[in-house]
């Protein structure tokens, strides 16, 4: 039985990294997204209050270049993780966040129930991936979260608490100096 298992936990990452990668370079490659420079005419003559919502998601994210290869960057490095034991959890960790903002916006922008149905399938086999790696996941979980113990005298923490409540307020005239001198 644990071989099977095993098995559709490679086959999912397979099948994740193939579909995911084709995306990310479609997106580079410019398959994807409509591009400054070139805009459907149609789309173009088009007042923006009467662009359709997959229009105007598809004209939006091809607005910026450097969005585009980010997006598609961040594809081609999580699917392409996949393909290795010991990066695998990384590349499921890079490519969630990305299927669930794909899933959200084929939801609400209406792409396409065919695209948002192939979002829901790759998003749950990197879900069955960090299933079958559970035991290792929580152990990393665990590493990360475990913190030294430091005793310290409570007039040490109220002292820390105050330090750190006028650290904060110091931090926060010169996040609101540095707006206003960058510009809003």
């Amino acid at each position: 039985m644990k071989q099977h298992l095993w098995i559709l936990e490679l086959t999912c990452r397979l099948y994740v990294w193939s579909k995911i990668w084709v995306y990310g370079i479609g997106k580079i490659m410019g398959g994807q997204f409509h591009r400054v420079g070139n805009l459907p005419e149609e789309i173009a003559k088009t007042p923006i209050a009467d662009v359709g919502s997959f229009d105007l998601a598809w004209t939006f994210f091809g607005f910026s270049t450097g969005y585009i290869w980010f997006i598609g960057i961040s594809q081609i490095l999580g699917g392409g993780l996949l393909l290795f034991n010991k990066t695998k959890i990384i590349g499921v960790t890079i490519l969630i966040p990305i299927l669930l903002n794909i899933i959200v916006v084929d939801a609400f922008f209406e792409i396409s129930g065919g695209a948002m149905l192939s979002a829901i399938l790759y998003f749950l086999m990197c879900c069955y991936i960090l299933y079958y790696n559970k035991k290792q996941l929580i152990e990393a979980v665990k590493k990360i979260l475990e913190i030294a113990t430091i005793s310290r005298t409570k007039k040490a923490r109220w002292i820390g608490y105050g330090l750190s409540i006028l650290a904060v307020g110091l931090l926060t005239v010169v996040e609101v100096f540095l707006i206003n001198w960058v510009g809003r």
